[in-house]
């Protein structure tokens, strides 16, 4: 049998030493770098609509630095959205390895649903 390596198993991913060093807005229009963020419509996301902050996060999480991680995650939304992220496994590892209370958060119930 063929032994095969993927890239999605070595790709090295980056976290911040704490999660108090993620210092971005909670709200309102970020630039996110083309090196994070490939997309068309230009530098500029609304972190204010829950679907393109989760987007952005991603990306941040997934392509970016330490410094960008810092500059454009709020540690508070992050644990929030933390459940809802769709990242990649190793990075989702690393992230919940690193920080323990982000695998305590599930997901709020969606509006009229009971638990």
């Amino acid at each position: 049998m063929e032994q095969r390596t993927f890239f999605r198993d070595h790709r090295p991913y980056d976290s911040p030493e704490r999660l108090e060093d993620l210092t971005g807005p909670a709200g309102g229009v970020v630039d996110v770098p083309h090196a994070v963020l490939w997309a068309p419509g230009g530098p500029a996301r609304d972190l204010d609509d829950a679907a393109v902050r989760r987007m952005v996060y991603v990306a941040v999480i997934a392509e970016g630095t330490r410094a960008d991680q810092a500059a454009l995650l709020n540690r508070d939304l992050l644990v929030e959205d933390w459940p809802r992220l769709m990242i990649p496994r190793r990075a989702r590892e690393l992230w919940e390895a690193r920080f323990p209370e982000l695998t305590s958060t599930e997901p709020a119930a969606p509006a009229g649903a009971h638990r």
